[in-house]
């Protein structure tokens, strides 16, 4: 079942000079299905996960969420309906340093108002899918690269998305801790019936998802 389709989605920017980054990009996302992008630097690919994920808006065409074009919203709305339905995982973590890794996943669900009392099993629970169960009092800075990422991960699902985009989510990491992370979000990807974006430089990991995209002049080649 298709969830999310991106329909003849264009990126223009007009700044020095024109730069048209994605050129008509076509893609079905089905339900639980693993999608790895891959590309030489520049190719547009971040800039594809940014739309995906209603971070950014298209020059032109339209994102279908269930058949709905969810760029008719206004930015409040987006900014709801990717609370609600979108998990990130970047390159960098993006944690907040001053939090314990419990309350850094937590956050999604608290700026969506959800009580903390509810929250915090959940969280709990979460992290202890990650493999943290003994760390969720530790600070950001008390945790190593891969210990930092599973954190990411766990605050990413917090909410339950239907789609989780990640953007180079191994590149910062050795590649032995990098695959451990790569197997948890494919564990994840199965526990929450996930459908799964990712963009990787990392071939080797590309190939054991579902389908591997090629961006190369802001159009895709399989």
């Amino acid at each position: 079942m298709t969830q999310f389709h991106a329909k003849g989605i264009t990126k223009i920017y007009n700044t020095t000079h024109h730069l048209e980054v994605l050129k008509g990009i076509d893609l079905q996302i089905e339900k639980g299905e693993m999608i790895a992008i891959v590309g030489s630097s520049g190719t547009g690919k971040t800039t594809l996960l940014h739309i995906l994920g209603t971070l950014d808006r298209p020059s032109s065409g339209s994102l279908l969420y269930n058949d709905e074009d969810i760029f008719v919203k206004n930015d409040d709305e987006l900014s709801l309906f990717r609370n609600k339905t979108i998990g990130f995982v970047f390159q960098f973590h993006h944690l907040l340093p001053e939090f314990t890794a419990l309350e850094n996943v937590m956050m999604p669900g608290l700026i969506a108002g959800k009580d903390k009392i509810e929250l915090v099993p959940e969280s709990r629970e979460i992290l202890s899918k990650v493999g943290l169960s003994d760390r969720t009092a530790h600070k950001v800075g008390e945790l190593s690269g891969g210990e930092q990422q599973r954190v990411a991960l766990a605050r990413a699902v917090i909410m339950k998305p239907v789609l989780l985009l990640a953007d180079e989510p191994t590149g910062n990491l050795d590649p032995k801790t990098g695959m451990k992370v790569f197997d948890l979000i494919m564990e994840l990807n199965e526990s929450y019936s996930l459908s799964t974006v990712m963009v990787t430089h990392n071939y080797e990991l590309a190939k054991r998802m579902d389908r591997c995209l090629t961006l190369r002049d802001g159009h895709f080649n399989e």
